[in-house]
């Protein structure tokens, strides 16, 4: 059996692991790190960086090659960089050679990958937007071929809908916290207006000022307090 037929094979498989883990709701780490798994096997690089789009900033949340002090925490601005014009423009970049001469490139004193010679930069995309972007790296010059391109960002399609997805959940989990600390508060502060006869605003003033006093969240403070006045409720009943 011929090695490029092992290869077609190795690729299907892949792209099917990381269909097979978008649909388990895997850890989004853990799509992030099968992506760069496939692309590292599918095109032999050094380095394979992976950029998430947050607001109008592209993070660095996974690295073929460790990068603690800089994963989850490097961040570039749109247009900034290859990788920046990538994903303002929505189109894949590859440079054979001598990648720090093009005119698009910036350096990153946090990554010795930008000393490497070849770069490839592939746009993740989910609905037409840009959610993310994929990069390869190779020390030395590399020509990376039409299909490997377009297997990449095959797999990119799948990441960046499973991207995509974990911000829509983590916007509705931001929302129902937010919904229920504004529960509480206003529980809260009913029972201070009850008590204590304030006023609505004096009543959140107050919910505030211990908040700053005690240097916990209001949420904390009301629900201290709703549990303080069940516990004093109950006991009058008995």
């Amino acid at each position: 059996m011929d090695s490029s037929f092992l290869t077609e094979d190795l690729q299907v498989d892949l792209l099917h692991g990381i269909a097979s883990q978008r649909a388990a709701a895997d850890p989004f780490h853990e799509v992030l790190d099968r992506l760069v798994e496939f692309a590292s096997a599918l095109v032999k690089c050094d380095s394979c960086l992976i950029y998430v789009l947050e607001g109008n900033e592209l993070v660095l949340r996974a690295s073929k090659n460790p990068h603690p002090e800089v994963v989850d925490r490097l961040k570039l601005r749109i247009g900034h960089g290859i990788t920046g014009w990538v994903a303002e423009h929505r189109e894949p970049v590859s440079v054979t050679q001598n990648a720090a001469q093009d005119p698009r490139f910036r350096l990153f004193h946090e990554l010795p990958e930008d000393s490497y010679e070849a770069f490839l930069s592939v746009p993740l995309l989910c609905r037409g937007r840009v959610v993310g972007v994929v990069n390869l790296q190779h020390r030395r010059p590399h020509v990376h071929t039409s299909r490997q391109i377009r297997l990449i960002a095959t797999a990119g399609f799948l990441v960046g809908a499973e991207i995509e997805l974990a911000r829509l959940e983590d916007a509705n989990s931001d929302l129902s916290e937010k919904l229920q600390t504004r529960k509480f508060v206003e529980r809260a502060k009913g029972i201070l207006q009850r008590d204590l006869g304030l006023s609505e605003e004096q009543a959140y003033l107050t919910l505030q000022r211990q908040s700053r006093q005690k240097r916990i969240s209001m949420k904390e403070i009301a629900e201290a307090m709703i549990l303080s006045d069940d516990v004093k409720g109950n006991s009058q009943i008995t």
